[in-house]
């Protein structure tokens, strides 16, 4: 469930402002697909409630019947090809934007391996670095630390049952699948921390996978990484 961003383990049900270029995408086609979407909820609803009105019975002389009318070729093939045209639309769109930022990428400038396990994510750097997000709502998780302006290639992993990682202001859903490898990237462009939680409901403790990542400019994420090598941390 979404809830108040405020409260530990929940992200805001409002669409945050996206910080990558995917995250970026998805917001796009969440607006591309709402705004049509709500044109035609209020156009349908307002067809109806005139239909209501205008033909109300109270309106009408006493055994009144309205107009029989039966088949229209130019009606049915309209109610027929204008739906299926949008839903062809949103469904191209939809799986462009999928082979576009849930590939493998190559250009990547650092690679992080996410692993679900119930209930929490690890990170491994390529240097050697792992950081631990056990769950919990008792307080807010270890940040996964991220550099500003980097291309991060994301290889998900799974190591019981299937998790679904997400940060609506960076990334799409992608899961955590047992035994097999899913990809995304990040590149957030400013820094800050980031909220999201496991998709995927998991078991017991799903609700406590909470996932906070906190982008630092290189400067300060060099000064992290060295903290972490040396051991002083925690």
């Amino acid at each position: 469930m979404l809830c108040s961003c405020e409260a530990p383990g929940g992200i805001s049900p409002i669409f945050p402002q996206p910080v990558s270029p995917n995250g970026q995408d998805i917001y796009d086609l969440y607006v591309w697909i709402s705004i049509p979407a709500i044109v035609i909820f209020i156009g349908v609803e307002l067809a109806l409630l005139w239909v209501v009105v205008k033909y109300r019975r109270s309106k009408q002389p006493a055994g009144y019947v309205p107009p029989q009318v039966h088949g229209s070729h130019t009606l049915e093939i309209a109610w027929t090809i204008v739906p299926l045209i949008v839903v062809l639309a949103i469904a191209g769109y939809s799986f462009y934007i999928l082979q576009k930022d849930f590939q493998p990428i190559n250009n990547q400038q650092m690679t992080v391996t996410v692993s679900g396990h119930q209930f929490g994510w690890d990170y491994r750097y390529e240097n050697g670095i792992v950081v631990h997000q056990e769950g919990t709502l008792a307080g807010d998780v270890t940040p996964f630390v991220v550099p500003t302006h980097t291309m991060i290639k994301l290889v998900f992993q799974g190591t019981d049952v299937i998790h679904s990682w997400w940060v609506p202001a960076i990334s799409g859903k992608t899961d955590a699948v047992p035994g097999y490898d899913n990809y995304s990237w990040m590149k957030v462009d400013k820094p800050g921390v980031y909220r999201g939680e496991c998709a995927e409901l998991c078991g017991a403790g799903h609700s406590t996978m909470q996932i906070i990542v906190q982008a630092m400019d290189q400067k300060d994420y060099d000064v992290w990484v060295r903290v972490q090598q040396s051991g002083e941390h925690g």
